[in-house]
């Protein structure tokens, strides 16, 4: 029986590729480096900001230099824990959060987003004490779709994988659930590039209504 529902962060509850496009050319002009469009900057998100600091790198200069990314890195996480101004919530997502509550279902949260700007982020959107575990992609020496993050969340709720379902909506998400054995649901409107159909998951939904059903289904 599901006792809780562990959800990734960014392309799942929260549309937050505007802001970090803004945040990338933003340490890119400092720089005085090219920028990067929109869709380049979004396919650079899903393994956490090391390695998006690394796929933009790469983009615009055609290497990677350890010394400048580190660089780029550090001024990438300054603007990117103050970023927040564009980041839009999905459709129903409150309300769905605050059904799952009301039916006794914990939350937790398990993002490759670091640690910081995660906590930013929640503050700004009113959620600091929705999600009773919180893991970013800088907690652990490892981040998504190495299974470690996710079992730590269970670690400090005190759960057991068959008393979850992990909620994502990308590649990285899905390999995370499938490596850890873990009922997953896809959302479909966030950052995946493969088809729904090629990834792992027990079930898929668009519309964040449909989810509580979803979650009383047998696995």
């Amino acid at each position: 029986m599901i006792r809780a529902v562990v959800f990734d962060l960014d392309g799942t509850l929260i549309d937050s590729a505007p802001d970090i496009w803004n945040a990338a050319n933003r340490v890119l002009k400092e720089a005085r480096l090219p920028s990067v469009t929109f869709e380049q900057s979004r396919s650079f998100i899903g393994r956490g900001a090391r390695v998006f600091v690394e796929r933009m790198e790469l983009a615009v200069t055609g290497a990677n230099d350890p010394a400048r990314t580190a660089h780029l890195h550090a001024r990438f996480l300054h603007f990117y824990e103050r970023a927040h101004e564009d980041t839009r919530i999905y459709p129903h997502v409150p309300e769905v959060l605050d059904s799952l509550r009301e039916q006794g279902l914990r939350l937790g949260l398990c993002t490759n987003k670091p640690f910081a700007p995660t906590q930013a982020v929640l503050r700004h959107l009113g959620w600091a004490e929705t999600f009773e575990a919180v893991v970013g992609g800088d907690t652990l020496a490892v981040a998504k779709p190495d299974p470690a993050p996710l079992m730590e969340v269970l670690r400090r709720m005190d759960l057991a994988l068959p008393e979850i379902a992990y909620i994502g909506d990308s590649e990285t998400d899905a390999e995370t659930a499938s490596r850890a054995g873990a009922r997953f649901g896809l959302y479909t409107e966030g950052y995946r590039k493969s088809a729904p159909e090629a990834l792992f998951h027990h079930f898929r939904f668009s519309d964040y209504r449909a989810l509580p059903q979803h979650l009383m289904a047998p696995a």
